[in-house]
């Protein structure tokens, strides 16, 4: 069973910033679509950014030129880099691992919350 563990939430002022680590327990990181999702209160769980081999990185519109996802196959994490946080993007952030939507795991999510 492969886990993945995400660290690096927390408090900040609207526009700081935050990266975000999500540690793979498996030699997973290059071969599955790794991807971060957020969910608020109250709402349902969103798709911020995805990576995989081979293509270019896909991002919500919402967060496009200020966040970025990155990945390290060597240390089996991916990254997501916050900058210019909103009140809007607070929310518990899950990172996703899934291969050929036949296999799926899940973080337990790692807390962001904006505010001044």
């Amino acid at each position: 069973q492969v886990q993945l563990v995400e660290s690096g939430g927390g408090l900040v002022q609207p526009g700081g910033s935050l990266r975000l680590s999500c540690a793979t327990s498996g030699n997973i990181v290059r071969f599955y679509l790794m991807g971060w999702y957020r969910q608020a209160p109250g709402k349902q769980r969103e798709l911020v950014a995805t990576i995989v081999s081979g293509r270019s990185a896909n991002y919500t519109d919402s967060v496009k030129g200020r966040f970025t996802i990155s990945r390290d196959n060597a240390k089996n994490t991916v990254y997501l880099q916050m900058n210019g946080l909103k009140p809007e993007d607070a929310a518990v952030y899950y990172c996703n691992a899934r291969y050929l939507n036949t296999i799926e795991f899940w973080g337990q999510g790692t807390h962001v919350t904006v505010s001044s």
